[in-house]
């Protein structure tokens, strides 16, 4: 009789290791895909490898990334994505730039509360009135974008216009232009976000009732959660997030325009769910989101540097992005979960 239950401790002993293996293999295969990427990309062009392709890998994800760390918290929340992203980027450059002639300083938080109303907006309406998210925050990038095109029109604002004696449009122009060493200050940047933010849905009570949230409204309600004040808040951070690359993305290509952002909103989510965050909610990390924004960014990267046209880039994405999310889909119905 003790041998018998000896052997069922050594069963599920084993039982235990293998799936904590399993476990960690499916947090640390984003990375690893990306590491074979890493070794294919020298094989594909002898170009890879140079500081200057190297930088511009570093430059777009780390604002891909940063947009996709606050699109995560909208994902795990149960609520799929912001797709206002693209226009409160372009917001946030657009009143940066314009407003350079105060101050880098007052112009860089002039523009991050920009992007922040917009985030206040989304979070109230979809948090308090429970609108469709894809639908409401779709609504919102249209109308942002109209709003942006009657009031500046087709017209770049130039930061060399509207700076205060070029010292206030020279800083905004280095702003990612910046190095810290060999590595430009927007991936360190990068970094940071994806700490704070791990460090936020893993350490602290927002991050846990952004968790139950996700899993299941009703039995957030139950508990006692203020959900309409856990989703606005993660409107709040995805907004945010957006403002900063937005700005910074103004910054690179030294203009704003209304079409700044155009495309991060399926990048932002493309990277978010390939790193693991299901589109249900509640699931999920954001050092995953870091994986798959590098494994998107050094892909895009890699068929730039074979000759592939921006049409074909477009396909490879959407096909990598549908392999994804029915992956998740078949893990949620194994999970039994009803959203699936």
């Amino acid at each position: 009789m003790q041998s018998a239950n000896l052997d069922e401790l050594k069963k599920d002993s084993r039982s235990l290791e293998l799936n904590t293996l399993s476990l960690w293999i499916s947090k640390l295969g984003i990375f690893i895909v990306v590491g074979i990427f890493l070794i294919v990309g020298p094989l594909v062009s002898a170009k890879f490898y140079t500081l200057a392709n190297l930088t511009t890998i570093l430059q777009t994800v780390a604002i891909l990334g940063i947009v996709a760390v606050g699109v995560a918290f909208v994902t795990y929340s149960g609520h799929y994505a912001d797709l206002s992203v693209p226009s409160v980027m372009a917001f946030a450059g657009i009143i940066t730039v314009a407003t350079l002639h105060y101050g880098i300083a007052i112009s860089l938080l002039l523009g991050i509360l920009a992007g922040l109303s917009i985030g206040i907006i989304n979070g109230f309406v979809v948090g308090v009135y429970k609108a469709n998210p894809i639908i409401w925050t779709l609504a919102v990038e249209y109308v942002l974008n109209g709003l942006m095109r009657w009031i500046w029109g087709a017209n770049q604002i130039y930061p060399d216009l509207h700076g205060n004696n070029g010292r206030a449009a020279s800083s905004f122009v280095n702003l990612a232009r910046q190095y810290v060493g060999p590595i430009p200050l927007v991936f360190i940047l990068l970094f940071c976000a994806v700490i704070i933010g791990q460090l936020i849905l893993s350490k602290t009570r927002f991050g846990r009732r952004l968790k139950v949230v996700g899993s299941s409204a009703e039995v957030a309600k139950f508990s006692g959660i203020n959900v309409p004040l856990t989703i606005g808040i993660a409107f709040l951070i995805s907004a945010f997030a957006a403002s900063i690359g937005g700005i910074f993305l103004t910054s690179l290509v030294k203009l704003g325009v209304y079409s700044n952002g155009t495309g991060y909103d399926f990048n932002a989510v493309t990277a978010v769910v390939v790193g693991g965050v299901s589109l249900a909610g509640g699931r999920g990390n954001i050092v995953g989101v870091l994986g798959g924004t590098l494994l998107l960014g050094i892909l895009v990267n890699v068929l730039n540097l074979i000759g592939v046209s921006q049409l074909y880039q477009t396909i490879v994405e959407g096909v990598i992005f549908i392999i994804v999310v029915g992956v998740n889909q078949k893990s949620l119905r194994k999970l039994g979960r009803d959203d699936a």
